[in-house]
Formats: C-alpha cells, sequence, structure tokens
C-alpha cells in the first residue's frame, strides 16, 4: 500500500489527526492521561507540541518537528508515532480484552507551510468538542490543551511560542472566545 503521507521533515509544523478503527480509543478517564504520558515518552524528543485535542475516538495535535531530529540522528518521527500507538493499542487491547487494531492505519497529517494559518489551527483544534457536539464549551473540555496552556504550571507544551503566536495570553483567550471564520484553513483540517 503506498504511502500517501510524506515524512516528517526537521523545522515543519504539522496538523496530525488519527481515529480509533471503527470504535473509540478513550475508554476510561486514565486512559487519556496515559495516552499523553506515552505520547511525551515517545515523542518529546523529536517534536515540540502547541495544541492538541483527544476526544473518544479520535485525535489532534499540532506539533513542529525539531531541527535536531536531523543533527541528532534521532529515529524518525513515523517511527515514533508507530511505536506510540503499538504501546498504547496493546495497553487498551488488554485492559478491554480485545484484539485487532485500535488505530485506523496512517497517522493522517498536513504540513502547515503558512505561519498566518497557525493560531487558527489552534483554535481548531480546541474547539473539536464543541464541534462534534461532546462538549458545550469546548474551553471547559478536560482533553485539549486549551485549559493546559493557560496554567502556570510546567509542561511539554510550547506556551510562550503560542503566546507569541496570539501577541500575548490576553488575546490568546479573546481570540478563543470568539467564533472564528475556519474557511481561510479548511484544508489544513483532516477529519
Amino acid at each position: 500500500m503506498k504511502n500517501y503521507y510524506p515524512p516528517f521533515e526537521p523545522g515543519c509544523f504539522y496538523h496530525a489527526f488519527n481515529r480509533g478503527n471503527n470504535s473509540n480509543i478513550f475508554f476510561t478517564r486514565e486512559n487519556y492521561f496515559y495516552f499523553l504520558r506515552n505520547y511525551a515518552k515517545y515523542l518529546s524528543e523529536s517534536v515540540d507540541t502547541f495544541a492538541y485535542c483527544l476526544l473518544p475516538n479520535h485525535f489532534h495535535f499540532l506539533f513542529q518537528v525539531k531541527e535536531t531530529v536531523k543533527e541528532e540522528g534521532q529515529l524518525d518521527v513515523s517511527n515514533q508515532f508507530r511505536r506510540f500507538f503499538i504501546g498504547y493499542a496493546g495497553a487498551i487491547n488488554k485492559q478491554n480484552n480485545r484484539f485487532g487494531s485500535l488505530f485506523q492505519k496512517k497517522l493522517k497529517r498536513i504540513q502547515i507551510r503558512d505561519f498566518r494559518h497557525l493560531k487558527y489551527l489552534v483554535y481548531y483544534i480546541h474547539a473539536n468538542p464543541a464541534n462534534h457536539g461532546i462538549y458545550t464549551d469546548f474551553k471547559n473540555y478536560p482533553h485539549s490543551s486549551y485549559k493546559r496552556i493557560l496554567q502556570p504550571t510546567q509542561s511539554l507544551l510550547m506556551k510562550e511560542s503560542l503566546f507569541e503566536w496570539f501577541d500575548g495570553k490576553e488575546n490568546y483567550v479573546s481570540f478563543h472566545s470568539e467564533m472564528q471564520d475556519m474557511k481561510n484553513i479548511v484544508h489544513l483540517t483532516l477529519e
């Protein structure tokens, strides 16, 4: 089967998405936390993460592949995702006494080539729970990076860089408080 997604390139931004293979991928509250811990375990040395949203049957990430991936000869980012998915799927299959593939085969991704689109993509990712009718006010959804970005605690999220995209923390909040016109980035969304 042909790979329709080109290799990840150092220094480039990506919107990545995958969904369950005809099922949910999160079954308990702890599954969401376990997923994020394993994402950090397998990918934090290869990518800088700016936003995420985990929904019962799919997820979204916005990240930049680190320049050091090329310089230090680290494992291919695609391989890191593969290892992450295999490990997570194995734990979920064991937890739920199930067999087979948990995820659809390929991690879908779009390279972001226009910096102007990044803040709209952050909004799109955070607004996903409302767009899918899962949560009325996406700002209170517990499994996205929206509120985590606002917390002063340290995390792997690139908070300071993100606030620069929005010209400050207050503008980040304000931007998320208004309904955004997403027609300019429809080509960057994956569903």
